[in-house]
């Protein structure tokens, strides 16, 4: 499948890739289809791009690189909408904000992403009675870990 992304142009991706939204993302809730983007060069960051319009797409990551301790709860009713089987094909993202100073990226651990990647079926969730909010500095969390490589933290890592 072709798909069509304002920022990277068209790309193929295989039709397996193809995440579906069973529980869409908060704001966009006509969009219901999407892919991951991994670049090695922005890693640990990947690019969650609409299949059905290609001017967004979201920043992501897995929360636990910089906020090691995240843990969230999960109902068996939001395990059943992604037709879980075996909890170790569920991951988890969440989506990063660029704040005015492009160096500044802020994740949003009350709203996560899980994906069943043995459906590819997707949802986000919205904690309620949570320690997290929908902004925690990424670079506040860098400054607390040992050994973060130092491109983590450049503005070249998120392109304009």
């Amino acid at each position: 499948m072709i798909v069509n992304s304002h920022r990277f142009g068209p790309l193929e991706i295989p039709e397996d890739k193809i995440i579906t939204m069973e529980r869409p993302v908060l704001g966009f809730e006509k969009l219901k289809h999407f892919c991951l983007i991994e670049m090695t060069e922005l890693a640990p960051f990947h690019w969650m791009q609409s299949t059905e319009d290609p001017t967004v797409a979201f920043l992501v990551m897995n929360p636990v690189i910089f906020f090691p301790d995240y843990r969230i709860e999960i109902n068996s009713q939001e395990i059943a909408e992604l037709q879980v089987t075996d909890s170790a094909s569920v991951e988890t993202y969440v989506i990063l904000t660029i704040q005015k100073k492009k160096s500044d990226i802020s994740a949003n651990l009350q709203g996560p992403i899980l994906i069943n990647t043995a459906n590819n079926k997707g949802k986000q969730l919205v904690l309620v009675n949570s320690c997290y909010y929908v902004q925690h500095s990424i670079n506040e969390a860098a400054d607390q870990m040992e050994a973060v490589p130092d491109r983590i933290r450049t503005e070249e890592l998120v392109p304009a």
